[in-house]
């Protein structure tokens, strides 16, 4: 076996220039390891004095800042990525480029934020909270919980749930969705960071590769999600309906078109739990069908079948709470709808419920005058049946 030896000859008028730029290669990188470390220095430096944090606290044009951001598109990360697939080695020969072999770029993971800075950090941090204490008591059906994720269904892949979380004494808003979720939490206590994070783009049906066209569809997916979840706690702090929508909701009535409505009675154990279950969160991300809702229901009505769930969708969409997605078997809840919803499901669970408990004509009287509402009740009582009694009533 011959073997075959390559010998790499260097006039030796060359070996003085060589040395001459590897002194000035080594001299440059001297002064670049300073620079980068005074940098980094500097950066920390910054940080600890409440510099940035990955976001903007204020700012003097919002909107010229908003424009700025939104200039960043697809054409920015392939520009990205060009200039260092010109410094870095490529695996790829000339006659591989030839062939017409390239790189392809895909999302791995995309994160659209948005950062609302209160004005009065104590009084936003207080409606934050307040926020997540609507979360626990009514999303339930939602699986709700410090604990890890619980599927909707069992053929369904991925996580479904809201999750509450505490990080450093700040509390936090989880929503997932199949690989993808929402996050929402305190941000240095004066801000409220609200992130979308795609982590699959297949769950929302839009393809893998870095084009600016999957880049738009992103982008207006994670801002619509944002905007939603901040659109429906606003809407559940003031939820409180006019006489005539709560009377056209819990009684029969008439749509536009002429359609009879039928009525979603307040207090009906059905209607309630289907009420509380539209309160999910999950909703924002991927609308409502048949399929999400009804494991919902059934966890407050074991047994909730099919045929009632059909019946109770057309129930919603003919009330409001409900519009179509045109071409699917999609739901979308409108604002008026969540506010309903929400309005019920608080009513029925922090106030007619627990002040039942506290009017039981069975409870001992030491339990019963524990409440200021039982004993006014006793004392009202009492007095209607002193006047009663004066106006010879009595039989």
């Amino acid at each position: 076996m011959k073997t075959l030896t390559a010998e790499l000859l260097i006039p030796a008028e060359s070996t003085a220039e060589l040395d001459r730029l590897g002194d000035q290669i080594a001299e440059l990188s001297v002064h670049l390891e300073a620079a980068t470390a005074r940098l980094l220095d500097l950066i920390r430096e910054f940080d600890l004095r409440g510099g940035w944090d990955n976001g903007f606290r204020s700012c003097a044009d919002p909107d010229a800042l908003a424009l700025v951001c939104a200039r960043l598109c697809a054409g920015d990360v392939w520009a990205f990525f060009r200039r260092w697939q010109r410094i870095l080695p490529s695996p790829f020969t000339a006659e591989d480029r030839a062939r017409g072999y390239r790189y392809q770029l895909a999302f791995r993971q995309l994160e659209l934020s948005d950062t609302r800075v209160f004005e009065r950090p104590a009084q936003g941090r207080e409606w934050f909270e307040r926020v997540l204490r609507d979360q626990l008591t009514l999303g339930r059906p939602d699986r709700v919980s410090v604990v890890f994720a619980r599927r909707i269904i069992r053929t369904t892949p991925g996580r479904f749930l809201t999750r509450i979380l505490s990080r450093d004494d700040a509390p936090g808003l989880e929503v997932h969705y199949k690989a993808s979720k929402v996050k929402q939490y305190l941000k240095e206590g004066r801000a409220l960071r609200t992130e979308t994070t795609v982590n699959d783009t297949y769950d929302f049906g839009i393809g893998r590769l870095v084009t600016q066209a999957n880049w738009q569809a992103l982008v207006a997916i994670g801002q619509s999600v944002n905007d939603r979840l901040l659109e429906s706690q606003v809407e559940a702090c003031a939820c409180a309906p006019e006489l005539e929508t709560l009377a056209r909701v819990v009684l029969p009535s008439r749509a536009a078109d002429g359609s009879a409505c039928p009525a979603l009675r307040f207090g009906d154990p059905r209607v309630q739990a289907l009420l509380a279950s539209l309160c999910s969160f999950s909703h924002l991300l991927a609308g409502i069908t048949s399929r999400s809702l009804r494991p919902l229901v059934a966890g407050f009505l074991p047994g909730y079948s099919a045929r009632q769930m059909s019946y109770d969708l057309r129930r919603l969409r003919l009330n409001g709470f409900l519009r179509r997605v045109p071409g699917t078997q999609r739901y979308e809840l409108t604002a008026e709808g969540r506010r309903l919803a929400v309005f019920f499901a608080k009513t029925y669970s922090r106030v007619v419920t627990p002040s039942l408990a506290d009017l039981d004509p069975a409870l001992p009287d030491e339990i019963s005058s524990a409440t200021p509402l039982a004993r006014h009740w006793r004392g009202f009582e009492l007095a209607l049946d002193l006047r009663i009694a004066d106006a010879a009533l009595v039989a």
